[in-house]
C-alpha cells in the first residue's frame, strides 16, 4: 500500500470526465486499496480517483465513518440514476483545501455500481452516504462542490479559488 499525491482545484485532470473502468484487475484493486489509504491518512470520508490523477471512474468512501463497524468501499462505474428530496449540508473536499460551504443536492439516490469484486449492485442510498456519493461522483464528471454553490458564495470565496489552483499549477510546472 502506497500513499498518494491528493492533486487540488486548478489541476487540469480534476476537469476531465472519468473513463469508465472495463477490468477490475488487480492494478484497480490496488489504486482502490491505495486510495482508501491516502483518504483516511488525510481524514477525508470520500475520494475519487481523479483526485489522485487518475482519471478513471472509481471512487472510495469510508462508510465506517457513516455507520459504526463498516469497512470503506471501493464504488467503481457508478452511476446516480435517480433522485429524490432535497437537503442542505456543509461540504468540504481534498481538492479544495479549506473550503466549505452549504450545498444543496438530493436526499436519496438510486445508484448503480460494481462493488471491488465485480458484483453489481443496483440500490439507494439517503443521508449522508448518498450525499458524499454525490460528490465524489460529481467529481468523476469534472464538477466541484463549489460548481453547485450560489454565485453570491462563489464571489466570496474566489480569493481562496484562485489562491489553490496556482499553488496547484505552480506545483505542475516545478514537477515538470
Amino acid at each position: 500500500m502506497a500513499l498518494l499525491e491528493i492533486i487540488k482545484y486548478g489541476n487540469p485532470i480534476l476537469r476531465q470526465e472519468a473513463k469508465a473502468i472495463k477490468e477490475i484487475n488487480n492494478e484497480i484493486k490496488t489504486l482502490a486499496s491505495d486510495m482508501i489509504q491516502t483518504m483516511q491518512a488525510a481524514e477525508g470520508i470520500g475520494l475519487a480517483a481523479p483526485q489522485v490523477a487518475q482519471s478513471i471512474a472509481l471512487v472510495v468512501v469510508d462508510v465506517g465513518l457513516i455507520s459504526e463497524g463498516e469497512k470503506p468501499v471501493a464504488f467503481i462505474n457508478p452511476k446516480v440514476l435517480a433522485a429524490e428530496g432535497e437537503l442542505v449540508m456543509e461540504e468540504g473536499c481534498l481538492s479544495v483545501p479549506d473550503v466549505r460551504e452549504e450545498v444543496v443536492r438530493p436526499e436519496k439516490i438510486h445508484v448503480t455500481y460494481q462493488t471491488i469484486d465485480g458484483k453489481t449492485i443496483d440500490t439507494w442510498y439517503d443521508g449522508l452516504l448518498a450525499r458524499v456519493l454525490q460528490h465524489e461522483v460529481d467529481h468523476l464528471k469534472g464538477i466541484f462542490f463549489v460548481d453547485r454553490i450560489s454565485t453570491i458564495k462563489k464571489k466570496r470565496i474566489k480569493r481562496e479559488l484562485k489562491r489553490i489552483a496556482h499553488d496547484e499549477l505552480e506545483r505542475i510546472y516545478q514537477a515538470a
